[in-house]
Formats: C-alpha cells, sequence, structure tokens
C-alpha cells in the first residue's frame, strides 16, 4: 500500500481497484497475524496485567479494533452503530479528546467482556470496515485504515513483549512458543535475539563520512507523523560499531563492577539501580547463565546481543567501553548510506541512541484526535532506533522512531556503539 500522504491522489480509488484489493489484504492478513499471536493462551493469560507498563493481551485485541471503529468507522461510514457503547471507555489508550477511559494500571481488573466476546468485537468490525473498502470513494478512507494497519503491527510487537513480561512473573516459566530446533522448522519464528551470522570482510567499526544529510521519511509510502518532515542535519565524521553489543561483553562489563561503579552512571540511572537494585539485563538470572524468554527459560548465548536493557544501562555500558551511544541521525545516516554494510542494523534488538524524542522542524501534528498519536509523547523519551526479533517487518525502515522513557527494560532493547573520529 503506497499512497502518498498529505498531497491529492491523481485518481480516486474506485478509479484504482488494485488499491482496494491491496489496502483489503493488507487489512485482512494483519488482523489475522495479531489473531495468530494470542492462540494457545487462555482468558486468564490474556487478561492478567503483570505491571502498569503493560497491557492484557485481550485489552490489546480489543484496543487495536476501537481504534478501526472510532478512527475508520464512525467518521467515513454513515449509519454505523458501534458494537457496545461502554467499549468506548474501556479500551480507549489516551485519546483525550475522544473522552475518559479505563485507567492504564487497571486494565488488568477487565475480567469482562471476556475473550470470546473481544473476538466478537473483532469480528464485527472487520466485517464493516471490509464493506466500506469496498465502497469507499474518499482517499482519506484508504490512509486511514493503513494508519490503522500500522498502529495495530506495534501493538502486535506490544503484545508480544507484555506476554514476555507476564509469564516471567511465574515461577513455572511458562513457554509462549516453543523454539525452532533446526533451520529446517522455517514456520516456527525465532522470538529471541539470535547470534548475527558472519559476514565476510566487515570491520568491527565501520567509519561514516559526515556532512549535511537529510534526514526522516519522504513524501512516498507509509510513515509515522513524528518521521517527518524530511530536513537536513549536520553531521562529524563518525565511526559506528558493526555488531550490536554482545550478552559476551554485558557479562564482562558486569564482571568489572558496572553495575557497582556509580561514575559511570548518569544521576537519575543510578537512582534507578540502586531503588531497583539492578545487577544484571532484565530477564536474566543474575549470574547471567540463564533467562526467561518467549521461548521459556534458556541459557544465555554469550554471541546475542544483549537485550532487555535501559537507556540508562546502555548509557553506563558506553561510558565503561569508552565510547559512546550514536545520535539518531547517525544512527539513520549509517542505515542509509552505508550500501549494506549496517545490515544488522535491523535484527535482533532495537538500539537504544542518545536522542531525546522531539519535533522534527516544521513538524505539525494532524487536526483533531488523531493528532494525539505520537506528538503529545515528545517529552521525557529517548529514541530507538531500527528493530527486534519481534518487530513486524513493516516497522523495518531507517526512518522509523521508537521511543520509551530512559528507565525502561521490558521492550526488546539493546545497543550499538559510535565514536568521534
Amino acid at each position: 500500500m503506497q499512497h502518498r500522504r498529505g498531497e491529492d491522489h491523481p485518481t480516486a480509488p474506485e478509479d484504482r481497484p488494485e488499491v482496494r484489493r491491496e489496502t483489503a489484504q493488507g487489512y485482512t492478513g494483519n488482523r489475522a497475524a495479531t489473531r495468530a499471536l494470542v492462540g494457545g493462551l487462555s482468558d486468564a493469560d490474556a487478561t492478567v496485567q503483570s505491571m502498569d507498563d503493560a497491557s492484557p493481551a485481550k485489552w490489546h485485541l480489543a484496543h487495536t479494533t476501537w481504534f478501526f471503529e472510532t478512527f475508520v468507522l464512525l467518521p467515513f461510514s454513515p449509519g454505523y452503530r458501534v458494537f457496545d457503547e461502554q467499549f468506548s471507555f474501556l479500551f480507549n489508550s489516551y485519546y483525550d479528546a475522544v473522552g475518559a477511559r479505563q485507567p492504564r494500571p487497571r486494565r488488568g481488573l477487565l475480567t469482562r467482556p471476556d475473550l470470546q466476546r473481544v473476538f466478537d468485537y473483532r469480528e464485527s468490525v472487520d466485517a464493516a470496515v471490509l464493506r466500506l473498502l469496498d465502497s469507499a470513494a474518499d482517499p482519506a478512507v484508504f490512509e486511514r485504515v493503513e494508519l490503522g494497519i500500522h498502529h495495530e503491527q506495534q501493538h502486535q510487537e506490544l503484545l508480544l513483549t507484555d506476554i514476555l513480561h507476564l509469564f516471567a512473573q511465574n515461577p513455572l516459566m511458562p513457554v509462549y512458543r516453543p523454539a525452532p530446533q533446526s533451520s529446517t522448522q522455517r514456520s516456527i519464528p525465532q522470538l529471541i535475539p539470535a547470534a548475527p551470522a558472519p559476514v565476510t570482510g566487515i570491520p568491527p567499526w565501520v567509519d561514516v563520512p559526515g556532512g549535511v544529510v537529510a534526514i526522516g521519511a519522504g513524501s512516498e509510502g507509509f510513515a509515522f507523523d513524528c518521521e517527518r518532515p524530511r530536513h537536513e542535519v549536520l553531521l562529524q565524521p563518525f565511526r559506528l560499531a558493526s555488531l550490536p553489543v554482545l550478552n559476551k561483553e554485558w557479562r564482562a562489563f558486569m564482571r568489572d563492577g558496572g553495575y557497582t561503579t556509580p561514575s559511570l552512571w548518569l544521576a537519575d540511572g543510578w537512582e534507578r539501580v540502586q531503588q531497583e537494585n539492578w545487577a544484571c539485563p532484565l530477564y536474566w538470572r543474575e549470574e547471567g547463565s540463564e533467562q526467561m524468554t518467549l521461548h521459556g527459560l534458556k541459557p544465555v548465548d554469550p554471541d546475542a546481543p544483549v537485550c532487555h536493557v535501559s537507556f540508562f544501562e546502555a548509557d553506563a555500558y558506553a561510558r565503561w567501553a569508552g565510547k559512546r551511544l550514536p545520535t539518531e541521525f547517525e544512527w539513520e545516516h549509517a542505515a542509509t548510506a552505508s550500501g549494506g554494510v549496517f545490515a544488522a542494523l535491523y535484527d535482533a534488538v532495537w538500539q537504544w541512541t542518545a536522542s531525546a524524542f522531539g519535533p522534527y522542524p516544521g513538524f505539525r501534528p494532524p487536526a483533531g484526535a488523531i493528532g494525539e498519536y505520537n506528538g503529545k509523547f515528545m517529552n521525557g523519551q529517548r529514541v530507538l532506533r531500527g528493530g527486534s526479533c519481534v518487530t513486524p517487518a513493516g516497522h523495518v525502515r531507517a526512518t522509523y522512531r521508537n521511543f520509551f522513557q530512559p528507565g525502561k527494560r521490558w521492550q526488546f532493547s539493546g545497543l550499538r556503539l559510535a565514536e568521534d573520529c
């Protein structure tokens, strides 16, 4: 689905049947992918909330459906009647312009509606969206559905992230999905960061030229509003590590007192270390021999990228190593100008950057409630770039800006080092 955003379409969708077909196929495929992620979960698995930052799987299923109902069907489908009047309160996330909502830390109290009722909700909304796509003439419908698809892809990743945190609190260490036993089991996805495949001729560090470079998404193809507008940034020459930091390297940091040396840490980070007793990445057993994963309790692979570390930990490690974190602009420039050298930028783990999440020059959020999507979070967040082993393919692009508060660890987050030339 390659729509121009913010420009007039040369022809309306009814004159381009491939747009209808591709959008409908993209919609149904994406919705089926979300449904498959909860296959095998019990109603209890899908209802429990393990912490304030996480959401139950059932809530993710319903919220992504509420998004299509609220921002596609209600404005563009005359006469549409909502599936359940109470769902707007239960499954709104943070859209203040839409109305009141269930507080985020209390989503796990929603034992009702049950999981089957949420599946019924999804089926009803899906049928209505497909009917709309079959008849709509307004190009805005197709752009809004495309936004909803990418929004749901974000929740597909969050759903897996939240299930891992939930299962990690269970002393039984449940297995969400079995790990593939061989390379022939291609139908079983690898849901844990794997050791990078060896690449011949790539040095440990790659020189990246500086200069005035273009950053951000252009007008073609989908991008979230925070990825635009495209603009120029002046960069000094720098070096970027060809691989992310590995578990064996993180163990060396731990053995050398990385978690007990205050001079390595930003003040807020050191406070978190002391308050929360950080001594290793989240989900590691303290000695670093095993870790909880979506495949259950597994040995820590020394050659795989370290995962589930906060920005504070990433920053402390970089200082310990005598390096630094790249800015998000350095990261994007390297990803687009390296001629394939940094193919591994896009796998295994999200990578913390030194950049705060803020607006690009000329950024303007869309009008209305949909404008609350990214702009309202441009405070107190750090940018991560790349993607992880649980990131949908539609989010793997050089311009994508993930963002979290610097103390968060439950995302599939790691780091890559940089240094000045």
